[in-house]
């Protein structure tokens, strides 16, 4: 019978797997310099700043604001 630290460490341990699969997966990816929320091409200063950042810096701060930076 599992107790409650048990049951919280096994979703503990797949959050953090969920986490670093979505990151393996950034980066092993082709390089996409258009941002997914609006089509523009992100700068280059931002990919070479952030290079797993999938949107420009304009629409990040949307996301945050809106309160939907998780994915």
């Amino acid at each position: 019978m599992a107790d409650n630290a048990d049951r919280a460490a096994v979703t503990i341990q797949q959050s953090l797997e969920a986490t670093l699969a979505r990151r393996a997966t950034l980066a092993t990816q082709a390089a996409n310099d258009d941002c997914e929320d609006c089509g523009y091409e992100i700068p280059a200063q931002r990919r070479k700043a952030a290079p797993w950042a999938t949107t420009c810096i304009e629409c990040q701060g949307i996301r945050e604001l809106r309160g939907r930076h998780v994915r």
